[in-house]
Order: structure tokens, then C-alpha cells, then sequence
């Protein structure tokens, strides 16, 4: 059995199905019925496995991260007015908004309640490094709100942005898992930091795909950050390597929300304004170099290779998305 089947049963044996009152608790295994791929709990398994045979101590650890990146996604989804997550309708549409936040509440209580089970000797690193991604989770959540009011923003800004939004979180759910496999503090920093720029190289490459990728292999449609005017790496390099007269006019596509009949034209000239400052091999050299700095992380680390054999598997996947 895989760790991902694993998990899941682990998931199964602890939903909230029993809990009363049920309109608090029927939110929490409703979100977490959704599915998505579970990379977070299966990272904190996987980084557990390379210092150790015995993973069962990770379990309630990864259930841990995976409530508490759920939690996050209730709360975005209210603040972003999202109607659907995953192809089915968000907590707050599905039953109300007010339910929606106390639901998201429970669920960061109970992230807490499971890390508190695990091993005692590494309690107090666990909790510490959970409270700092936890922290910078809320801290990335707010900077990528400014940005939607913010008339510039450098490529150091959203990279931080990013990090502390998207790949923090896989920072945090590799180091705690390492520190109960038994890593060291220098050891688990290693496998933290592949975490970190896999989320990064992660989170660049689904810029790029929203723009590039084909619909039927991503199932959403391309274009929709253009459409909606986002400040993704693309625009932001953009603008930087722009002459004024192309900045102008990426500008102007970008400041106004277009009709229906005319989005495709807004894509199209979007698009045909990266392509003309080469912003697809800019895009290329920035995920090729965090995906490279991940497997550096690794390479450190000084455990046999076949200890590092799903991780590896893991982020080969993660990349090799077709476009």
C-alpha cells in the first residue's frame, strides 16, 4: 500500500463525521472530501521515511498540515469570492459565510490538536516550526492582496510572496516530518529547502501554464489570470523588459476588465506581447533554476539514494505537466 492510500484511510478513520454540532463540523469533511493531489501530508510522510522505517508517528502530523492548508483555502476562497474549488462550489456558497469562518476556525484548532500528538522530544521544533509557516502563510495571503491595489510590484516582491504563500508550506510539512523521522536540525533544514523551491518552481510553472498550457490537459481555461489582471511573474517581467511604448500598451490590457466578446482578443495580445519579449525562456530559466536548487538539497543530504528515490519521482511529476 502507498502512502497515499495510507493517508487516506488515516483520513477516513478521522473525519469529523460524528461531531456535533453537525452544521460546524459537515464543512470540515465536505472541504476535505474535495480531494486534490495531498502533496503537503504525503511530503511530511516521505521527508519522515528517509530517517525512518517507522512512519506511524508522522500520521497525525500530516493530517495536521493537510487541515490547516484546507483551512487556508476556506478562508481564501471567502476573501477572493471564489464559487467553485475543485470543480464543486466553496464552503461559503455551499452553505453560508458565516458558517464558512467559524467551520475555518474549528479546523485551525483541531491542525493544532493533531500536532499535539506528536513525539514528545520533538514537540517543541514541530510547533515552532509550525507557528512560523502558519504565520507567513497569513503573511503571504495579505501581500498578494495588496498587489491587487499596488501599481508596481517588483519581481523580489512576488517571488516573496509566493514563497511565503504557496512553498512555506511545503518547507513546513517536510521539516516536520524529518524532525519525527529523527533528522537533525542541518538535516532537516536540507529537506525543508527542497520543499521550498519545489513550491516556488511549483507555483512559477502554473503561472506559465495558465497562459501557455492547453485546457484540455489543465481542465480550466487558459488566459484566466490575464483576464482577471493579475500581477504574476509574467506581467511583472513584462513590464520590467518593456520599451514605453509596449508597456503602454500592456498596461492599458491590463487596467480595464474586457466583455465576453472581448477576451480572446485581450488574451491574444497579451500573449503576443510576452512572446515578443521572450517571456516564455525567462519563465523557463526561473523554473529550471528552483528545480534545480530542490535537487541540490537533496544531493546534500547525505542518505543513500534510494531514500531519496520518491521525492524525487514526486517533483519530476509535479514538473513534467504537459503544455
Amino acid at each position: 500500500m502507498d502512502l497515499n492510500e495510507q493517508f487516506n484511510i488515516y483520513l477516513e478513520e478521522n473525519n469529523f463525521s460524528s461531531y456535533n454540532p453537525k452544521e460546524l463540523y459537515e464543512p470540515l469533511d465536505y472541504i476535505l472530501s474535495l480531494g486534490g493531489k495531498r502533496i503537503r501530508p504525503l511530503l511530511t510522510l516521505m521527508s519522515c521515511q528517509i530517517f525512518s522505517e517507522d512512519i506511524s508517528a508522522a500520521f497525525p502530523a500530516a493530517y495536521a498540515i493537510e487541515i490547516f492548508h484546507n483551512f487556508s483555502l476556506l478562508h481564501d476562497d471567502i476573501m477572493d469570492k471564489s464559487a467553485l474549488r475543485r470543480g464543486q462550489a466553496t464552503v461559503h456558497e455551499k452553505y453560508n459565510t458565516n458558517t464558512a469562518i467559524l467551520s475555518g476556525d474549528v479546523m485551525l484548532v483541531y491542525a493544532y490538536k493533531y500536532l499535539n500528538k506528536v513525539p514528545s522530544k520533538v514537540l517543541a521544533p514541530v510547533l515552532s516550526t509550525f507557528n512560523s509557516v502558519a504565520i507567513s502563510v497569513c503573511e503571504g495571503q495579505q501581500m498578494d492582496m495588496n498587489f491587487e491595489t499596488t501599481a508596481k510590484v517588483s519581481i523580489d516582491e512576488y517571488k516573496r510572496m509566493i514563497e511565503l504563500k504557496t512553498s512555506i508550506l511545503l518547507y513546513g510539512a517536510m521539516k516536520i516530518g524529518a524532525l519525527i523521522g529523527g533528522a537533525t536540525e542541518s538535516e532537516s533544514e536540507l529537506v525543508a529547502e527542497f520543499g521550498k523551491n519545489m513550491g516556488i518552481a511549483f507555483q512559477m510553472q502554473d503561472d506559465f501554464l495558465d497562459t501557455y498550457g492547453k485546457k484540455a490537459k489543465l481542465g480550466k481555461r487558459i488566459g484566466g489570470d490575464i483576464l482577471q489582471n493579475k500581477k504574476t511573474y509574467l506581467v511583472i517581467k513584462a513590464l520590467e523588459l518593456a520599451d514605453a511604448e509596449t508597456k503602454t500598451k500592456l498596461e492599458n490590457w491590463l487596467s480595464t476588465s474586457s466583455p465576453v466578446s472581448q477576451q480572446a482578443t485581450k488574451i491574444k495580445n497579451v500573449t503576443a506581447i510576452f512572446n515578443k519579449l521572450g517571456i516564455p525562456n525567462e519563465m523557463e530559466t526561473i523554473i529550471k533554476l528552483y528545480y534545480n536548487n530542490a535537487i541540490n538539497c537533496l544531493n546534500q543530504l547525505k542518505k543513500p539514494d534510494q531514500k531519496k528515490v520518491q521525492l524525487l519521482d514526486l517533483l519530476k511529476s509535479l514538473m513534467d505537466r504537459e503544455y
